[in-house]
């Protein structure tokens, strides 16, 4: 058995360095037009160089999404956007609509082209046809069953990929085409602009009776009827492999360093204890399942993969993620010693990070390393980049150099457990 790759999503140039330092095998990102993610922050062209780069550097790929349906009017642009990714070179293209896979050939020939679960891929003549279209790899839709999967794999060319999603949020609608937001605000999912209505709280209002709102009896707040639990195939990566699946996907292209290093990391180590020995899989199931719950998520379900979802995949009464960790920033430098406002040099060990929530001189913190491993510390100091010492770091995107009682390396992530 080949192992399969680990895909890992990136909103920001910041968190592709994660993901691929946590143990991604390839990372997909967007660029600033033509993805479904438009309210992600995505790549301007010069990070997109730099985030392939930086890939490359480490061995690993870069997947570009480019998986709107198309209009006419987005066709001109499409094509300018393809020779400027041509230039770039990421490893492959994930693209849904005919028109844009027909453009991407075009303009990027040295450049594989995968066709994303947008397309409904749901049997193997669809991935055949692809396939006889040039197409590298297809992801197939989340409706499908492992078995289903096993039977495309055993009716497909041996070179045509097959990539899944194994983690990460559902949508109500099939394979992701969905009209509730732009029937209620007017933005198109199809388009990348999703407000994601299937999250927002609903009652019924009888036709007689306006402006009295009832709420559906599964709760007397009312009901988030459309509300998905996040897909987790942690325990159940065995039969992710035997169905011949060729890429496990993470999902949240929106989704925060933390959370993206978090799941990264915890696949990984799964994926690679398997493959080593599955009696060592299955003797550290408690603590990947303990890690994969230190990341915001809403409840766990395994979706379609062994059978069609019944009322239990659903959550009626709340819309809110279980959030057990809080992200503070990752180690972008590190030095044995600072300056401080007074001209004099402070000795220690002194972690550069950016900021993104608030902590305090004194408090127990835990750096989160890319082998798996926790380390609590406890900050001893806190100072700004003008050498300023401070009590507490209440301001976001704050540049500043945390002492800790123990050492970290670059790119380690600092947590706090939120209480």
């Amino acid at each position: 058995m080949k192992k399969p790759e680990l895909l890992v999503p990136a909103s920001s140039l910041e968190v592709l360095k994660e993901a691929v330092i946590f143990g991604a095998d390839a990372v997909y990102i967007g660029g600033e037009a033509f993805g479904l993610r438009a309210k992600a922050k995505n790549f301007t062209h010069e990070d997109m160089a730099e985030g392939i780069a930086f890939a490359h550097k480490h061995g690993k790929k870069v997947h570009v999404t480019a998986n709107i349906l198309a209009h006419n009017d987005d066709l001109e642009g499409a094509a300018e956007y393809f020779e400027e990714l041509s230039e770039l070179q990421p490893d492959a293209l994930i693209i849904s609509d005919p028109g844009m896979f027909t453009l991407a050939r075009e303009k990027c020939p040295n450049v594989d082209i995968h066709v994303s679960t947008q397309a409904n891929n749901t049997n193997y003549m669809t991935y055949n046809f692809w396939h006889k279209l040039g197409a590298k790899r297809v992801v197939s839709a989340r409706e499908l069953s492992l078995k289903e999967i096993r039977t495309i794999r055993d009716n497909i060319p041996e070179d045509m990929e097959i990539e899944s999603f194994i983690h990460g949020a559902m949508c109500i609608s099939y394979s992701g085409r969905c009209l509730l937001s732009s029937f209620l605000a007017g933005r198109d999912a199809n388009k990348g602009e999703c407000t994601h209505p299937c999250r927002w709280k609903y009652s019924i209002m009888e036709e007689e009776r306006p402006g009295e709102y009832f709420p559906v009896f599964e709760n007397e707040r009312g009901t988030y009827i459309f509300n998905s639990k996040d897909l987790c195939m942690i325990e159940h990566i065995p039969e992710m492999v035997e169905a011949g699946i060729n890429s496990f996907k993470i999902e949240g292209r929106m989704k925060t360093a933390l959370y993206v290093a978090t799941v990264a990391r915890t696949y990984r180590k799964a994926i690679d204890d398997f493959f080593e020995d599955p009696a060592l899989y299955k003797q550290n199931m408690d603590w990947y399942r303990e890690e994969i719950s230190k990341c915001t998520y809403r409840q766990f379900t395994t979706g379609f993969y062994f059978g069609k979802p019944d009322s239990n995949t659903q959550i009626y009464d709340t819309n809110t993620y279980v959030n057990e960790y809080i992200y503070l920033g990752l180690v972008e430098e590190t030095a044995q010693s600072i300056e401080l406002q007074d001209g004099e040099t402070k000795q220690g060990h002194f972690s550069l990070i950016t900021q993104r929530n608030k902590f305090s001189v004194g408090d127990e913190i835990e750096i989160m390393k890319p082998d798996g491993r926790n380390v609590i510390s406890k900050v001893l100091s806190l100072t700004t980049k003008d050498g300023e010492a401070v009590d507490s770091a209440p301001h976001p995107k704050q540049e500043l150099f945390v002492e800790l009682d123990n050492v970290t390396e670059k790119y380690d992530l600092l947590r706090v457990r939120n209480d």
